[in-house]
């Protein structure tokens, strides 16, 4: 009997407690039998990997660099060159070219800072767009017992991933705007603003408007960050497994809708409704989001219409329930609220 398991790199990871589980390959049943008591006897969990044709994959497991992330990577590596060759299109380059003004010190920084969280955004609403995708295609097929498509399985895989990045960007984000009063170019553009003051003979500028709007656009910044550190944590493995599976999906899912709605309401707010309207990096942005929102608002209208348990999103597809125990209330209101502040400002 032959029997492959414990390979080099593994051992080497069990023996700094990296690694609990401890892969097996064989074409005999009998031996992964016995080998799978030995792992038992030395306290550590064995897995079955199939026939002895594995083990070269299994022995070079360990060897790989974040299999995992490679695809989310490159998808948040391509949306932010997106994007900031589109800012830099829109407020370095086209001034320059029209009214010879030299802006390219926000390059390095404010165009960063710029960037990142239409980066967030979008990835945030790629996480729950193959959720919303896949609950359609089942309502469409009727059935929950046939496989997804490759391209939506493998979307549905990578959710985690993409999350975290979105979370990164968001962090980076607001460490960046941390930095922006500390610029030179700030300093200069606040004395300049002193000095227009005097010379229009005012002693006091305050504007009621733009100081509420930024103090509300303060406090939604810090609530759409601080719900997706909420987000990010909980998708940890040992924080998820300490969860039952309604907290973690009323974390993922019904607080997930809250850095939409914050993001939506932090633009219109900063910006103003109209010219959030005229804003097309903020058309851009809310493409997917717009998708995925109308997709729960089309679910959630079918399960009313049909006089069934409002399912909570992503249940049914997750864990195979057929209806969920009560009606999330606050799961419909979060909903609502958030697909009513985006049909305002879209």
């Amino acid at each position: 009997m032959l029997s492959a398991a414990l390979p080099t790199p593994v051992a080497c990871d069990l023996a700094d407690s990296l690694l609990p589980q401890v892969p097996i390959c064989s074409d005999q049943p009998e031996a992964k039998r016995v080998v799978s008591e030995l792992a038992h006897a030395m306290g550590f969990l064995p897995v079955d990997r199939g026939s002895l044709a594995s083990a070269r994959e299994v022995e070079a497991m360990p060897l790989h660099l974040l299999p995992s992330w490679k695809v989310p990577a490159i998808l948040a590596l391509g949306l932010f060159i997106f994007f900031y060759a589109y800012n830099f299109t829109r407020d370095v380059l086209q001034p320059y070219v029209r009214e010879d003004k030299n802006k390219f010190y926000k390059l390095p920084l404010s165009m960063v800072n710029t960037t990142l969280p239409c980066v967030a955004y979008v990835l945030l609403s790629l996480v729950y767009l193959p959720g919303m995708l896949a609950a359609a295609l089942q309502l469409w097929r009727g059935t929950k017992y046939r496989r997804f498509p490759d391209w939506l399985d493998h979307w549905l895989q990578h959710r985690k991933q993409i999350g975290l990045l979105s979370f990164f960007c968001a962090a980076l984000h607001a460490l960046y705007s941390v930095c922006l009063p500390v610029r030179i170019s700030y300093r200069y553009d606040l004395v300049n603003l002193a000095l227009q003051q005097v010379l229009s003979n005012k002693s006091h500028l305050w504007v009621e408007e733009n100081v509420w709007r930024m103090e509300i656009y303060l406090s939604l910044g810090v609530l759409a960050l601080g719900t997706l550190s909420l987000l990010a944590v909980t998708s940890l493995p040992s924080i998820a497994n300490s969860l039952n599976w309604r907290e973690f999906s009323f974390v993922q899912w019904t607080l997930g809708l809250l850095p939409y709605f914050s993001y939506c309401e932090t633009a219109a707010v900063n910006m103003g409704v109209q010219v959030s309207l005229q804003d097309p990096a903020f058309n851009l942005v809310n493409i997917y989001p717009e998708v995925e929102l109308l997709e729960r608002m089309v679910i959630l209208l079918y399960h009313l219409r049909n006089g069934h348990i409002v399912p909570h999103s992503g249940c049914t597809i997750l864990h195979s329930y057929q209806q969920c125990t009560s009606l999330r209330f606050l799961h419909i209101l979060t909903t609502t609220c958030t697909l009513l502040s985006c049909s305002v400002l879209v």
